[in-house]
């Protein structure tokens, strides 16, 4: 199957490209006019050092690799550098790429039911229909900037999160009912279980809940078909598990780590047939993080995956 780009996508894809192909021509650069020198050089002052028969030739030897010794480390830490400018420009790219491929979808749904009323002859149920739309797309283009700033915040080290004793079981029953399709999800599609022995913990109930619908709207797009999604919470140990089970394609395990880092999806071209920033394992690990916990998957091709969120857990139940 092939999915169009469109013309900012493509001038951000060339654009990232030329950044990388920048930045191997520096590294090209610096090896032939910088570092096979400097290696020359080097080897000029060890000489000098060691030989001792000409006047002077020992403070030339050190002064010749003390040189060559600042000039190597210069020329790391421009690498350095260079390195993280061409980052930053790549995920620069990488983001208007995204932001532009998530607002797409709602931006051209709005402005197709605007048109639609706009026409003398659409009548009034049809109205009515499209107002309705209209007001379900602007919650999910008004959700969607939402989540982007909220990342934004994370990334800026702004995000403040307000811990609260809270019983989990609750804040999980929570997420359930904020996962919209739940509601359309037969029995055998989507199941919940929750131990008796969950008792409380200390989260920031919303971003909590925020996490955990992360996990399972993640489970639910990438799924198999028929569906089957699957949420448990239990404990173990001291810690507090929340484990969302999906029976999809599953994930290669040199993917395991790299899945949490914003704006990676591991097809990406797949992925424009699915909607989502990239953004939401990337929100999920913060979040966990934040709480002093941590996360992890389990998964391998063909076997479906399973994500966990795992909480410092208070113990007893209130």
């Amino acid at each position: 199957m092939e999915f169009e780009e469109l013309p900012i996508e493509r001038r951000n894809r060339r654009a990232g490209s030329a950044v990388r192909i920048g930045y191997r021509r520096i590294i090209q650069l610096l090896v032939f006019f910088v570092l096979v020198p400097s290696a020359l050089l080097l080897a000029v002052g060890i000489v000098l050092m060691v030989l001792r028969g000409a006047p002077y030739s020992l403070l030339f030897g050190i002064l010749i690799v003390s040189f060559v010794s600042v000039l190597v480390t210069g020329s790391v830490l421009m690498l350095v550098f260079l390195r993280r400018a061409a980052n930053l420009s790549q995920l620069q790219a990488d983001f208007v790429s995204k932001v532009s491929h998530e607002l797409r979808t709602p931006l051209t749904a709005i402005r197709l039911l605007a048109e639609t009323m706009q026409r003398p002859a659409t009548a009034d149920e049809v109205r009515a229909e499209c107002l309705t739309a209209l007001s379900q797309e602007a919650d999910r283009l008004t959700l969607r900037i939402e989540r982007l700033l909220d990342w934004g915040r994370m990334e800026a080290g702004r995000k403040l999160y307000e811990l609260r004793e809270e019983r989990l079981a609750d804040v999980v029953n929570d997420a359930v009912a904020a996962f919209s399709p739940a509601r359309n999800l037969l029995p055998n599609e989507f199941s919940v279980e929750i131990a008796d022995a969950v008792g409380s913990v200390m989260v920031d109930r919303l971003a909590i809940i925020d996490a955990v619908v992360n996990l399972l709207s993640n489970g639910r797009k990438y799924g198999g078909s028929p569906l089957v999604l699957k949420l448990r919470v239990y404990v173990q140990k001291e810690h507090a598990v929340i484990e969302v089970t999906d029976n999809g394609a599953g994930i290669a395990r040199s993917e395991h780590r790299r899945i949490f880092e914003k704006f990676y999806r591991i097809d990406d071209r797949l992925s424009r047939a699915r909607e989502g920033s990239g953004l939401g394992l990337a929100i999920v690990r913060h979040v966990v993080l934040a709480h002093r916990g941590r996360v992890g998957v389990d998964s391998a091709p063909g076997r479906g995956s399973t994500f966990r969120m795992i909480l410092p857990h208070r113990g007893g139940r209130s």
